[in-house]
């Protein structure tokens, strides 16, 4: 399920379970084709909520997570970042973190 985050939502939308979080820019190229692979996987990962941060947005949370380059993705479990990865990544990358997300 696609969120959209803020800077004041952001630690309640984290805090449990499996969160992909997104920090992405509207005009953003890699960021438009990691978007379509992210649709994809939300229909194989129902479970798995998408937290898109938009960068011009969510100044302040962009900043504590040090985000220089877009996309730029987390994966959080019960509030701790798990993984993280610069860049359009492809969907098996993806899905491969996610499954070891869930099932450890």
């Amino acid at each position: 399920m696609f969120i959209h985050g803020t800077d004041e939502n952001f630690k309640e939308n984290v805090k449990e379970g499996v969160v992909l979080v997104d920090f992405y820019g509207v005009n953003c190229g890699p960021c438009k084709m990691l978007e379509k692979v992210l649709e994809d996987l939300d229909d194989e990962f129902p479970f798995v909520n998408i937290l898109k941060m938009d960068t011009d947005e969510c100044v302040k949370t962009a900043e504590e997570f040090n985000v220089n380059g877009i996309p730029d993705v987390y994966f959080f479990k019960d509030g701790e970042v798990r993984k993280h990865m610069v860049g359009a990544s492809s969907y098996d990358e993806i899905k491969e973190i996610l499954s070891k997300l869930l099932y450890e």
